[in-house]
Order: structure tokens, then sequence, then C-alpha cells
């Protein structure tokens, strides 16, 4: 049976920061490469959900029906993050963290982490130090742990900034140990560059 990693998406999510990792993980890396792992969607509640690119997601969970034999949650950006609506996330990433499932955030949600004390003990990174600095406030004080770096992965802990879509694919297809590491930069690069990279012959 395959296990579920739980977006979580709120009013006005960066569609585009979910682009790669969703089809990874719920598809697969390739035709006769499937994935063992299936993306549920979840938001504070079950009402549709818009992202800042108008795409209208009808999630699968809300906050207060979500399995607990879930893998992981991926927190995807967007400006909501800062909003009493996202302070209902809280007790979800504490359950995560303290199972030590997989806790993703990109963009502002890496912001979120960083407010509610989340990244105080892990290397991370964001959309920049002053950045996280600025709008996590007093619960931030991971300031000698940040790490300028487009996605950075400690333990179960992923953090990217939200230019770094394709990185923070990457580095959660890692922490899941979803694929061969081959597979998955074998993946990034043909992303990255544009370039096709014919299958190896055995």
């Amino acid at each position: 049976m395959k296990k579920e990693i739980l977006f979580i998406l709120l009013k006005d999510f960066a569609d585009w920061e979910g682009a790669y990792i969703g089809p990874y993980l719920n598809f697969g890396c390739g035709p006769d490469i499937k994935s063992k792992y299936v993306v549920k969607t979840v938001s504070v509640t079950k009402d549709p959900v818009i992202s800042c690119g108008g795409f209208k997601i009808l999630p699968d969970y809300s906050i207060d029906d979500i399995p607990a034999d879930y893998a992981g949650i991926v927190l995807i950006g967007g400006m909501s993050w800062f909003t009493p609506e996202a302070e209902q996330i809280v007790p979800l990433v504490k359950n995560a963290i303290e199972n030590k499932k997989l806790v993703a955030g990109i963009c502002n949600a890496s912001v979120f982490l960083g407010m509610h004390g989340f990244l105080n003990e892990v290397n991370h990174t964001s959309n920049a130090l002053e950045y996280i600095k600025a709008f996590a406030g007093a619960g931030y004080k991971g300031e000698c742990r940040y790490i300028d770096s487009p996605a950075v992965r400690d333990g179960n802990i992923v953090t990217a900034n939200g230019f770094s879509a394709l990185e923070f694919c990457r580095e959660i297809l890692y922490a899941l140990d979803a694929y061969t590491p081959k597979m998955i930069e074998k993946s990034y690069r043909m992303n990255k560059t544009g370039v096709w990279e014919a299958p190896e012959v055995e």
C-alpha cells in the first residue's frame, strides 16, 4: 500500500512550488519506475482552495480528519503563512516532527517553520537570512544554523527558497529515499537543463 504525503495548501498558495515534487511522488520517476508514495492535499477546511495562479483545488482532507499513518507533509508557500489560518497547521507540524516524518517547507512556509521554532536546531534555508529574521519574529533563533543555499535537507526536515522548486523536489526525494541517488540526480539534471538523457543500457 502506498504511503501518503500530505501537501498543505492555504489560500493563494504558490502552485509552481509543488509542480515538480507532486508528480515524482504521485506518479513515478519514469514509465517503468513507479512511486511508493501517493500525494494527498490538505487545507484548514475541505472548501476549495485557489492558488495564486488561479488553480482551484478540492482538498482530500481538512486538518481535522488527517489519517495518523501519513508519511510526511509538504508545506507549499504563499502569503497565507502569515495569517491566523496558518496557526491551525502548527499541531500537524509538531506531530510530524515528533514522529520523525518528513516536514518540508518552501518560501514563506519555511518562514512559518522558523516562526514557530521548528528550525532552531536544524540546518535550514529560506528566502534569505534577513528575510526569515524579519518575518519569523522572536520564535526564530536558528540564525547559526542558516545555510545560504537553494534547498537544505537535515534529516527529515527540508527547506527551500521560493525560487528553488526543483532543488526542493530533489531534497525531498532524498529525504524519503523515494528513488536511487542515480535516478534522483538524472531527473534533476534533465529538468534543470532541459536536455533529455537516454535510459542506460543494462
